[in-house]
């Protein structure tokens, strides 16, 4: 880290109310040289059509010319590219993609808002921080909730990176910046409209587009304020019982240990998302028992994945929070992986081997958690008999007997459980996770 980052980095940690003069002083060749090199090499390109290896061809004389037209306030961003990708309920997920000059100037921001930021958010907060997973979130909640609590509410915010009010995030991002030149810079990404695949442009009158390199911070500043403080400093004093918070993005889990306090809290949860220009997705959001006394009552929830309920070990008969992989997650990860065989099966054996292995691997790395075994026996055994079929269907003739397919699948190892890590990983590097 450079030697004005490190001085940042330091003053945010000891001064949690100071606001930071000078920032766009850190735009210069040395830090966006840094900024560039740490972006996705395979990233889709934007409106300008450049990739992480055309800019590198002359990357000095790039970076100078970016420096430059930094300090002459002559910086414009361009266009946000709008793709679609395919949602697990069948709608489409808009994608908002930069251009690539503009990638590397917010990673910058973004790595300097991280500094600013990173010393206020709460412990309830884990998505896009560093040495923090989905997965992380998913432990500590199974963790946190084995006792005390009896009630859980679970929430999801209807198209929050779309509806973010940007005066409103602004006046946020004031309370650690006190620099016109680095807030005007945000300004310009949020509102430097939209090209659609028609050709047509539409403006920006909110929300950050999911895709940004910058968006995720601004995600969580916007929720660090609108949703943790609130939940910390008002829900959880309020509160008589216990109650828990962890959200990961717009998704998130409040446990409660009386009734009462879940109710109130879905009560009073849509007129404080309201003043922020927020709403909750109403098939999303629900209250249920989740008692250890009375487990037959008590219902199921969803979070990141994974199905929650309460179980009781069958050794000690302990009662205790089962996990497992949630049964929309499976079966998306099923057809996925159906249609990437049907895709792939006329390559060679080897590489189709190796692939498999790793998004086996990956499916592993996130889902391998006590108690889920048996889900990840069952995905390997729907892997192996879809990659059989497709397998076969390569030709008018039968090109393997299960015997001879399954002593292939054991000379590549694909079965093989390696030993599962605990630091997790985040959804978007995993594969049908995303």
């Amino acid at each position: 880290m450079q030697t004005s980052l490190h001085g940042i980095a330091e003053a945010a940690r000891q001064h949690k109310r100071k606001r930071f003069r000078s920032l766009y002083s850190c735009f210069n060749k040395v830090l966006l040289e840094q900024s560039y090199s740490e972006l996705n090499k395979n990233a889709a390109a934007g409106v300008d059509g450049m990739t992480y290896k055309e800019y590198g061809k002359d990357l000095e004389r790039n970076l100078l010319d970016l420096e430059e037209r930094l300090k002459r306030k002559a910086y414009h961003a361009k266009l946000v590219k709008r793709v679609f990708i395919p949602k697990a309920n069948g709608g489409r997920r808009p994608l908002g993609i930069p251009a690539f000059e503009d990638k590397i100037v917010q990673n910058l921001a973004r790595r300097i808002l991280e500094l600013l930021f990173e010393p206020l958010f709460l412990d309830c907060s884990y998505a896009y921080r560093p040495d923090r997973s989905a997965r992380q979130a998913v432990l500590a909640l199974q963790d946190e909730i084995r006792h005390k609590y009896s009630w859980v509410v679970e929430a999801d915010i209807k198209s929050f990176f779309d509806t973010i009010d940007h005066e409103q995030l602004i006046e946020m991002i004031k309370t650690r910046v006190d620099d016109e030149a680095f807030i005007r810079l945000i300004r310009k990404w949020l509102n430097a409209g939209v090209l659609n695949g028609d050709g047509t442009v539409s403006p920006t009158c909110g929300g950050t587009p999911q895709g940004g390199v910058i968006s995720p911070i601004l995600a969580n500043i916007y929720l660090h304020f609108v949703l943790d403080r609130w939940f910390e400093g008002d829900v959880k004093k309020k509160s008589e019982g216990e109650a828990h918070m962890v959200r990961y993005a717009d998704d998130f889990v409040a446990a409660f240990r009386y009734h009462r306090e879940a109710a109130s809290f879905l009560r009073r949860l849509p007129g404080r998302l309201a003043k922020f220009s927020l709403k909750l997705a109403p098939d999303k959001t629900r209250k249920l028992m989740f008692n250890r006394f009375r487990r037959l009552e008590s219902g199921t929830f969803s979070f990141l994945g994974f199905e929650f309920r309460r179980i009781v070990t069958r050794k000690k008969g302990y009662d205790t929070v089962g996990v497992r992989t949630d049964s929309k997650r499976m079966r998306r990860i099923v057809r996925e992986f159906k249609e990437w065989s049907k895709a792939h099966r006329h390559k060679r054996i080897a590489w189709i081997m190796g692939m498999v292995k790793a998004k086996l691997r990956g499916v592993r790395s996130y889902f391998g958690v006590q108690g889920n075994s048996a889900c990840l026996r069952k995905l390997n055994d729907i892997f192996k008999k879809t990659l059989y079929r497709w397998l076969n269907r390569r030709s008018q003739r039968k090109s393997y007997a299960w015997p001879d397919f399954a002593r292939i699948w054991t000379m590549y190892n694909v079965s093989s459980l390696s030993r599962l890590n605990n630091q997790g990983f985040q959804l978007s590097f995993l594969p049908f996770l995303n």
